[in-house]
């Protein structure tokens, strides 16, 4: 199950260097710090919005669930577009669309209105991270080969060190007394420098698109071998239900500390805790997948987020059992989206539609980012119950998803067996 498959027709014109290899994946690897990584520090942005007056909690959660929904929502157009050969025009466009969010977002003040928050922060930041993310992940291979697990990884640990970094940042400079608009027009400046360095890595100095373009008739055809392929389906399934659950701890860890006493400073800094585990499970996952199995190791990974939840969530009242929870829930979260694309890479026998493989099943599991909010707060309550909510997404939602899993591992055992 450890083995990589790739098609032979997917080949650059040229032998790729190994500097040009290096360089698109630290561009890959920094755009999506500043566009998808940027998004986790979504939670900042919605307490902002909750402290107006009369907030409304419904609406508050909509332009973060949004945004995240669009990302994922817009990988599957994006990824058709990369495998057609147009990685170099739907990453450029990416990037200008955001960056034009962050500048129309700066121009808000803390009291505009929601209207004013949500297209800039949900549509044009969500759409544009969305055509950068999926587009920056199949890049990488047709540069490292037999490597390309581990590359994903790196790029994707992308995700979470700007979620840290955007997090941290954005919290000193408004504890600091900076206004909204001061905090984002910084972010705005440290992204017009990291930016344009991804789009040179990525578009000027690499050599990522000369594969000719697929006929529409070709790329519907792949789209009904998706449909009708039970491993693939087995695991877009399970993500959705891994997506339902996941992102609990993301929204509700800092509300959970505050609940049990803990101050303010905490809260704040465990969010980066969880955060930052994930990086070495990005990055250490498909080390051992080479050694393990891709499917055995991401398996694993699915299951063992679960039983963190449920075993060290609700019972994390001491600082101590807070940060081992932190630590090892967001390790393993880390390494289950760093090994979504090579399962992808090891279920079929080409990387010619990695692009549209990711993003078809990223967009199945929008839905569940979407409404996952809504879900947590109506089992959440006014008086804070946490066993339901913890029951659903460690049960209900996680476990399920794990379950699928482990039937697309089964289903992919036979059909190599058949082989």
């Amino acid at each position: 199950m450890s083995a990589q498959y790739h098609d032979p027709n997917r080949r650059l014109e040229t032998s790729p260097s190994q500097s040009d290899a290096w360089m698109t994946l630290f561009g890959a690897w920094l755009a999506i710090i500043s566009t998808s990584g940027s998004a986790f520090a979504v939670g900042v942005f919605q307490d902002i919005h909750s402290r107006k007056p009369d907030p409304s909690s419904n609406i508050v959660g909509w332009i973060g669930a949004t945004q995240l929904f669009l990302i994922l929502a817009v990988s599957l157009p994006a990824g058709i577009r990369h495998d057609s050969g147009h990685f170099k025009t739907i990453f450029a466009a990416g990037v200008l669309i955001f960056i034009l969010g962050l500048i129309l977002l700066a121009h808000n003040e803390t009291n505009a209105s929601y209207v004013q928050f949500f297209y800039p922060q949900s549509i044009l930041l969500g759409v544009g991270a969305g055509m950068v993310y999926i587009p920056s992940l199949a890049v990488q291979t047709d540069y490292w080969g037999q490597r390309s697990t581990l590359a994903i990884g790196i790029a994707t640990s992308g995700l979470f060190v700007g979620g840290t970094v955007f997090q941290i940042m954005l919290e000193q400079m408004l504890n600091n007394g900076a206004v909204f608009a001061q905090s984002v027009g910084m972010s705005v400046l440290f992204l017009c420098v990291g930016l344009p360095v991804a789009f040179y890595c990525c578009i000027i100095g690499s050599d990522s698109d000369v594969l000719p373009p697929r006929p529409a008739g070709e790329l519907l055809t792949s789209l009904k071998e998706l449909l009708t392929d039970a491993p693939y389906m087995c695991v877009a399934i399970g993500g959705l239900f891994m997506n339902w659950g996941i992102y609990f701890a993301y929204i509700y860890l800092q509300p959970l500390v505050l609940d049990h006493g803990k101050d303010q400073s905490f809260a704040f800094h465990i969010i980066s805790i969880l955060s930052g585990a994930a990086i070495p499970g990005c990055i250490l996952s498909p080390l051992a997948a080479e050694k393990l199995g891709t499917m055995n190791v991401f398996t694993a990974s699915a299951f063992c987020c679960p039983v963190i939840l449920a075993w060290a969530f609700f019972p994390a009242t001491s600082i101590s059992d807070v940060v081992v929870f932190a630590a090892l829930f967001g390790f393993f979260v880390g390494a289950w989206f760093s090994l979504l694309p090579a399962v992808f890479i090891n279920m079929r026998n080409s990387t010619r539609e990695l692009g549209t493989q990711m993003g078809f099943a990223f967009a199945v599991g929008s839905v569940a980012v979407l409404t996952g909010t809504p879900i947590y707060s109506q089992l959440l309550g006014p008086t804070f119950q946490w066993t339901t909510p913890i029951a659903f997404s460690a049960v209900a939602a996680m476990t399920t998803g794990a379950t699928w899993f482990l039937v697309a591992r089964h289903l992919m055992i036979r059909r190599l067996g058949r082989t």
